[in-house]
């Protein structure tokens, strides 16, 4: 499916891609790891077209569709399920050219190719994508230009899924996604049809989804077997052998060159110095193991605060009085507390954050908080509140006017920024290093409970496993709201689901509560289904009640016409009596008799021609009542 031969690649200078070579069988799934800045994307861009390479040859299968994400998110007036269906543009051609078509050999053409592509299913499929994306179906039939951005990337990643290309590119496709959302784009991942090239710094998808890894290391494409721990596992015992070998090699060099060193100059071993030498020199230069620089968190720990440090009595919260979001709220806070927020989007998540943050207040109910309480809280878009044109050091020094410059750096250097990184402006920082940078912002003055929205959603896996570490070496309390399954299951040992309004204990794990989910997903395609029955048997009896209520009238309407057909033959019959000349030899009065007859007889075909009208025009208007 897709072959790439000793590519090279630069950008500003910097050497990207130094001699990669790859090559992907049709129907594998892999994932594509490797640090920030490595050239994960850069390569998408190389497949797409998008970019040129330096050298080396990059092809995939002829006549194979590419498929991706668009970068521009979707707008407009049309319906999420048209949006959609509109990424399968045969189809929409043949529909097309079906409805201006009229050549009975090209129509069953495009019927023919329409049964092939299984357009008839499109409609069904679409919105099952659109639903496991976390859209029901009043939503799906919501212009598109009525979502905020983030749920219209949802709608473009439904627009890939749904377009089932010969190979898919996906870059971090749950980047703007639930947790619920990534669960169902797993198991749907996990059974592609087609080659799948999948960006992703959540573990637990690669896990799930990929059947290879293929890893950039150091300008090149390193392939490796299995899911992403097993890649590993695999680089790390490949990292010690390489180790090892160095190693030994190091030991045999100081061997070689401590004889040589010794008895060059004497003339009874000066044979066996140089042949020395000559093995020295061919061991080649020392083996380099190179390993990437680690990333490390360190959250400051706070002070013990005596049990409860917050709690909620009968709260409700919201945005709009009397429109609570959520209900009922009762619950405790407590330092060792570690706890996951589980819930679709919209459910109430991020309002119940707001709370806890004291960025929302109670629409009713109470909130006792410790008078010594300090709170840090990640949110999302808080990387845009970042200003571009300074420096993480003046980020941090305009929150700690009082504190030593070396104060300020060494909370920066929990975080991974050095003297260099510090005083690099923000705007040419990583999304990673600006989330690290916010890190060190929200916890630079040690908060007893920490409330993470959706942390992880700028960093790489390595940094990943840093705030893991990092959160259970944390003395504090933390409030988690991510989809990254891994990061909920080693942070987090308290599960609260946020859904109907309510804030309830989840008794189970993550695995218990993604078996819900797909006990939920079937449940509503059972509904569904028993829904479409329910709605044909009532068709059906609908059907069947019109069908009596309309009989009177249809019969009246066949009576009226059959009496005009009747009244029109013998309507005929006597002009024909009138028009023979025989009739005019015998009695003028059975001449008149007959114009008589054929008069009464038009009176009475006027009369039912009428009735007929009449009646068709009341079946017509009880058919339709609209017209």
């Amino acid at each position: 499916m897709l072959q790439i031969t000793d590519l090279i690649y630069r950008i500003g200078g910097r050497l990207l891609f130094d001699g990669a070579s790859l090559r992907i069988a049709q129907g594998q799934r892999v994932g594509l790891v490797g640090r920030n800045g490595s050239g994960k994307s850069t390569l998408f861009r190389l497949l797409l077209g998008d970019a040129q390479a330096d050298g080396g040859q990059l092809s995939v299968r002829p006549r194979a569709r590419i498929g991706t994400v668009a970068q521009e998110t979707p707008d407009g007036p049309e319906s999420l399920l048209e949006c959609v269906l509109a990424h399968d543009p045969e189809r929409m051609q043949l529909l097309a050219a079906v409805e201006n078509g009229s050549e009975p050999h090209r129509l069953a053409e495009l019927h023919d190719r329409l049964a092939a592509i299984e357009a008839h299913s499109a409609p069904a499929r679409a919105a099952a994508i659109l639903s496991g994306l976390g859209f029901d179906a009043e939503a799906q039939s919501r212009a598109v230009g009525s979502f905020s951005g983030g749920w219209r990337m949802r709608v473009s990643l439904a627009g890939a899924l749904f377009a089932n290309p010969d190979l898919l590119l996906l870059d971090e496709p749950t980047n703007h996604l639930d947790l619920e959302a990534t669960l169902w784009l797993e198991n749907y991942l996990a059974s592609y049809p087609g080659t799948l090239l999948v960006i992703s710094h959540d573990r637990e998808l690669l896990n799930i989804v990929a059947e290879r890894i293929v890893h950039i290391d150091q300008g090149k494409l390193v392939a490796y077997g299995g899911n992403y721990d097993r890649f590993e596992k695999t680089r790390q015992e490949k990292m010690e052998l390489a180790g090892k070998a160095a190693g030994k090699q190091m030991e045999q060099r100081q061997k070689l060159q401590a004889f040589i060193d010794r008895f060059r100059a004497k003339a009874t071993k000066a044979a066996q110095a140089q042949s020395r030498i000559k093995m020295l020199e061919r061991l080649g230069p020392p083996l380099s193991v190179i390993e990437e620089r680690t990333i490390s968190f360190d959250f400051p720990d706070p002070e013990a605060l005596a049990p409860p440090m917050l709690t909620v009595e009968r709260g409700e919260a919201g945005y709009a009085p009397g429109q609570p979001v959520l209900r009922q709220l009762s619950f405790r806070i407590d330092m060792a507390d570690r706890i996951a927020l589980l819930g679709a989007n919209g459910n109430g998540k991020s309002t119940l954050a707001k709370i806890l943050a004291d960025r929302l207040t109670l629409q009713n109910g109470t909130i006792w908080r410790s008078p010594k309480l300090r709170i840090g809280y990640f949110a999302q878009n808080q990387m845009e509140e970042l200003n571009p044109l300074t420096t993480p050091f003046n980020h941090m020094q305009a929150l700690m006017p009082l504190a030593a410059e070396s104060k300020v750096r060494a909370q920066l250097g929990r975080f991974g920024f050095g003297q260099e990184r510090a005083n690099v402006k923000v705007s040419n920082l990583s999304g990673g290093e600006k989330a690290r940078l916010l890190f060190a912002l929200m916890s630079r003055d040690a908060p007893h409970l920490m409330i993470l929205d959706e942390p992880t959603n700028h960093l790489d896996i390595d940094s990943r496993e840093a705030l893991v570490t990092a959160l259970n070496a944390y003395e504090g309390a933390v409030i988690l709201i991510s989809h990254d399954p891994h990061l909920i299951e080693l942070a987090a040992d308290q599960l609260w689901l946020v859904a109907d309004g309510r804030v309830q204990d989840f008794d189970g794990d993550l695995e218990a509560y993604r078996r819900l989910l797909l006990d939920q997903a079937r449940e509503s395609r059972r509904d569904d289904r028993q829904g479409k029955q329910e709605s044909r048997r009532g068709d059906r009896r609908s059907a069947a009640e019109r069908r009596q209520q309309l009989a009177p009238l249809r019969k009246a309407a066949q009576d009226a016409e059959k009496l005009v057909e009747r009244l029109g033959r013998r309507k005929t019959e006597l002009q024909a009596e009138l028009a023979d000349p025989r009739l005019y030899d015998g009695p003028a009065e059975k001449v008149t008799a007959a114009q008589r007859t054929l008069a009464d007889a038009e009176k009475a075909l006027a009369q039912a021609e009428e009735a007929w009208l009449l009646a068709h025009d009341a079946l017509e208007k009880a058919e339709d009542p609209s017209g």
